[in-house]
């Protein structure tokens, strides 16, 4: 899928729809230094424990979820933001419908 538009006003939760029992995303910008991907995940979907190489930046712009790093739970809300440290195992479950935007920076 084709990144977002260029040199527009974008309304970042509208680029990612619900769809029922899924999780959708798209990337929104992709560079070598990093990349820009909405997520939407319908009401108990989840990601389980996995790590990365980066630190990321999880925006929630929608709904809530739980965010765990290295074993810590976290509630976030919309406008809440959490950075994910790099190889730290994490997992996303939403807690209702939610949509976040992950920034992810390598180094």
């Amino acid at each position: 899928m084709a990144t977002a538009p260029k040199s527009e006003i974008l309304h970042m939760a509208d680029l990612a729809a619900y769809n029922e029992g899924s999780v959708v995303s798209r990337q929104i910008t992709k560079a070598d230094a990093g990349n820009v991907t909405l997520f939407a995940f319908d009401k108990e979907q989840e990601l389980s424990e996995h790590t990365a190489p980066y630190d990321a930046l999880a925006h929630v712009l929608d709904g809530e979820v739980e965010i765990t790093l290295g074993g810590n739970p976290f509630h976030l809300k919309v406008g809440d933001a959490i950075i994910m440290p790099a190889n730290i195992p994490h997992a996303v479950k939403a807690l209702t419908r939610f949509k976040m935007l992950l920034t992810m920076i390598r180094k």
